[in-house]
């Protein structure tokens, strides 16, 4: 089953790319747990939606190439792992989405509001962003521990399959437990020092091994 391979490569390599000039555009000087600094500098960002778009098309790219991962997988020992990652995977899509539409476009939309309402209508406003600002936080803390849990379920698979190298497998796990921890950092401490600090090391993991895995894809004439 070799058909799979070049879009595999295609997307893993395409979606870190787009993860990685997403989140270059984006914002990140004020403290994000500390709302009126972050909503001060959100409200100046003129990229805000465009960024998080391609965060999105990143994630998106990503998770296509778990699946057709899980079409490599499922000739072999690790078919039912493979196959509930895929679930995974394609859950950790739909809730990365709604996280985008809340982050990327709603609490854009109340900050701006925000900024360029007159004094008198600023603490209303304000405690309506901030509102909007917890729901992005529920659904940051889900998709970290939901895309975790499922890159950790990949790099058992890759374990389990002797085609693939077991650096591969230990990779993902050791972006995928720490991505599970951020999400319950998140989860009750919001964008808090130690929950960024998680997240920074778990998606820095977490690209390094899509790049791996589809340069290892692209190179390996056995698969």
């Amino acid at each position: 089953m070799t058909e799979p391979k070049q879009p595999l490569s295609w997307l893993a390599i395409g979606g870190t790319l787009l993860m990685l000039v997403g989140t270059y555009l984006h914002p990140m000087d004020a403290d994000p747990n500390v709302p009126l600094a972050a909503f001060t500098e959100y409200a100046a960002d003129r990229h805000w939606v465009v960024s998080h778009l391609m965060q999105l098309c990143g994630v998106t790219f990503m998770v296509a190439a778990l699946v057709l991962l899980s079409r490599l997988l499922a000739v072999g020992p690790a078919q039912a792992v493979a196959a509930v990652g895929t679930a995974g995977a394609v859950a950790s899509l739909a809730v990365a989405a709604v996280l985008q539409a809340v982050d990327g476009v709603a609490l854009k939309a109340m900050v701006d509001t925000w900024a360029a309402a007159p004094e008198r209508e600023k603490a209303g406003l304000f405690q309506a962003a901030l509102a909007v600002r917890q729901i992005e936080i529920g659904h940051a803390s889900m998709t970290s521990l939901l895309f975790g849990l499922t890159l950790s379920l990949f790099g058992v698979a890759l374990l389990m399959d002797q085609r693939f190298p077991k650096w591969l497998g230990i990779l993902a796990i050791a972006g995928g437990v720490p991505t599970a921890i951020a999400g319950a950092v998140i989860a009750h401490t919001g964008f808090s020092e130690l929950a960024m600090a998680i997240s920074l090391l778990s998606g820095t993991l977490l690209l390094l091994w899509m790049i791996s895995l589809g340069v290892h894809a692209w190179r390996s004439p056995s698969l």
